[in-house]
């Protein structure tokens, strides 16, 4: 004894705010959504949707036509996007999205500067109730809307969806300048293939009269205006920074460099221009070749003299640290940027997940993962560290004034130089950077490209290959400033303005939006559908208060302290600073430029905008019944 599905006893039933199982589908919204009928095996549009075409969200939708029951429920797949072809795939993909450079030189300098082993407190605080429940929420979002960056928010709070768009242009920000470094490790990787590695030695055409060579065998002694082999090589050779007087002055394009960054943007390319298919099978050797070489160079850092010297600097605790505010800011925002939720890439990849995965066990093993990734690369720069102070006899605190790329392209490079088979550790380590820095590109681009097929799926749906072709152009050319004789001042300026502040702006209006407009409670139902079980209140908490306390701790404390940039000898103008934050604003203002521009459209008194403007348009459908739902 059954009914149509399409009665109106049977819509009554359904009381305001339970689901209803239809066919197979669990819709939440029963006058909105399409009604699969039973008795007739056929698809009819409900009132409100005549309009529009059969689809429904999450990737599901009903078949035009007569569909053969045979007496059980079928699901019945509409809409056939993309899955992950393993679940390995998506895993790898994402630990190698969130283990980037920024592990190998940026956690090691911030934990020996802000006391060693003291920092372990605030660093697992912080990643705790901070890092990790934003992380899980952008894998669960990702995954059950099954949509990209900017057409998500129609599911959850439209006038939020200019957080889609200021996250494309804050990932082609990024692109423009992370791939330089990767030309950088590209530049010395080619430079690598010689018995005698060129920044061993003060008698190249490059060198200065103030290069000193403290390994060669003769007795020498290192002056405050000595500079080794390798800081030459560094700034005269590849990046020639004095043939530009700063960024009112960049100098011309360096042509070496130009040919590296072309190459790789070609393998970029063709990794990803299929989808996650093609890029899921790079990422077997992009995310798992770091680690091979990671646990090399960690043995041989091991067995060099002096290696103990730099454990013991990198792990003493000064537990006076913890009583200073910046520690914590530091600890909070290393968490943040390693773990990287806020760039589009977590929905993107998890939005082809099947819609049961378990993405509670993937957040908590890939946020593990790399947070273990980072403590260990700790090991492999400061034994090597160790080594070079007992080398030039000086405290290990003189050798490690070095940060950011200059840690790895001159300290390190330094140091392997020096060692016996440097020509294969030089080779090693610098793969090791290459590959470190690929897999983080293709998830950034795949965050853009995501988020503009799903919200244009008329236009680029069927020109994925174009319309990523035409992507990697852009960026290409987008970064031509960073190839300048000056371009590492370019790097600089927006490794350290486009991205920071703007993505812990765009993360805290984000979960805002998902915890206290769409709403903590149906969130969790939606995590409860995927996994079999809701929440706990732990998540709760942090969801709808921590996280957001924490990501507006953050974003104040950068606000409040503008940074002074120097790179080299060179102290940035304060016009630079009034850039920056132009840059910066850049792509935070389309939030505000889309919420006016989403009121202006939207009919009816003010009272009736706002309130559909923060109402989901369309609601999301699950598959239910046959499908067996993990439990947590």
């Amino acid at each position: 004894e059954t009914e149509p599905l399409t009665s109106k006893k049977d819509v009554s039933d359904c009381s305001k705010g339970e689901d209803c199982k239809e066919n197979g589908l669990l819709v939440r919204n029963p006058k909105s959504a399409l009604r699969l009928v039973e008795d007739g095996n056929k698809v009819q549009p409900s009132q409100g949707d005549k309009g529009e075409a059969a689809q429904i969200s999450n990737g599901y939708s009903g078949v035009q036509g007569s569909v053969p029951c045979n007496g059980e429920q079928q699901l019945m797949e509409l809409e056939d996007r993309e899955t992950w072809s393993k679940k390995i795939d998506f895993l790898l993909s994402v630990i190698g999205y969130a283990v980037d450079l920024g592990n190998v030189w940026r956690f090691p300098y911030i934990c020996y500067q802000n006391g060693g082993g003291a920092f372990l407190i605030p660093y697992t605080i912080m990643a705790i109730f901070g890092g990790i429940p934003l992380f899980y929420m952008e894998l669960a979002l990702g995954q059950y809307h099954r949509n990209g960056c900017i057409s998500i928010w129609r599911k959850i709070c439209p006038i939020f969806k200019g957080i889609g768009f200021a996250i494309c242009i804050i990932d082609l920000y990024v692109a423009s300048y992370y791939n330089t470094i990767m030309a950088w490790a590209f530049y010395y990787l080619i430079s690598s293939f010689t018995a005698e590695l060129p920044w061993t030695s003060c008698t190249n055409p490059w060198n200065t009269g103030n290069c000193t060579n403290y390994f060669s065998k003769d007795n020498v002694s290192w002056s405050q205006h000595s500079v080794s082999p390798a800081e030459e090589f560094y700034t005269r050779q590849v990046l020639q920074v004095h043939r530009s007087d700063g960024l009112d002055d960049l100098g011309g394009i360096s042509w070496q460099l130009t040919l590296c960054l072309l190459l790789i943007f070609t393998i970029v390319y063709f990794s990803i221009w299929k989808g996650v298919k093609t890029s899921g099978k790079v990422v077997w050797v992009t995310a798992t070749f770091p680690y091979i070489i990671l646990f090399v160079l960690l043995v041989r850092g091991a067995t060099l003299p002096g290696a103990w010297r730099g454990v013991l600097y990198y792990l003493k605790p000064d537990w006076q640290k913890l009583l200073a505010t910046e520690v914590w800011v530091d600890a909070a925002a290393q968490i943040f940027f390693s773990l990287g939720p806020g760039f589009g890439v977590l929905l993107a990849y998890a939005s082809y997940n099947k819609f049961h995965n378990n993405c509670y066990q993937d957040a908590l093993v890939t946020s593990t993962v790399n947070c273990l990734t980072s403590f260990v690369s700790g090991f492999v720069i400061f034994t090597v560290l160790g080594y070079m102070a007992e080398m030039r006899n000086e405290d290990v605190s003189e050798v490690a004034k070095d940060t950011g790329p200059s840690l790895l392209f001159i300290t390190y490079a330094e140091a392997i130089a020096n060692m016996p088979a440097s020509t294969f550790f030089a080779i090693i380590f610098f793969l090791m950077l290459l590959t470190l820095g690929l897999d983080s590109t293709f998830a950034g681009l795949e965050g853009v490209i995501t988020g503009v097929l799903d919200e244009f799926p008329h236009v680029w749906g069927k020109r994925r290959e174009l319309f990523v072709l035409g992507l990697t152009i852009l960026c290409f050319l987008g970064s031509l400033a960073t190839l300048t004789f000056g371009g590492a001042y370019v790097v600089k300026l927006f490794e350290e303005y486009a991205t920071g502040p703007a993505v812990l702006t765009v993360v805290f209006l984000e979960a805002v939006a998902v915890s206290w407009f769409y709403g903590i409670t149906q969130f969790c139902n939606d995590v409860k559908e995927m996994l079999g079980s809701a929440p706990g209140w732990y998540w709760r908490v942090c969801w709808v208060a921590i996280s957001p306390l924490f990501l507006l701790f953050v974003t104040c404390s950068f606000l409040s302290n503008p940074l002074k940039l120097r790179l080299f000898d060179y102290d940035y103008p304060y016009w630079t600073t009034v850039l920056g934050y132009c840059i910066g604003t850049s792509s935070v203002i389309f939030i505000p430029i889309y919420m006016v521009y989403r009121l202006v459209v939207t009919p009816g008194t003010l009272k009736e905008r706002i309130l559909k403007s923060i109402t989901p348009e369309t609601a999301t459908e699950i598959p239910f019944g046959d499908i067996r739902m993990n439990a947590v």
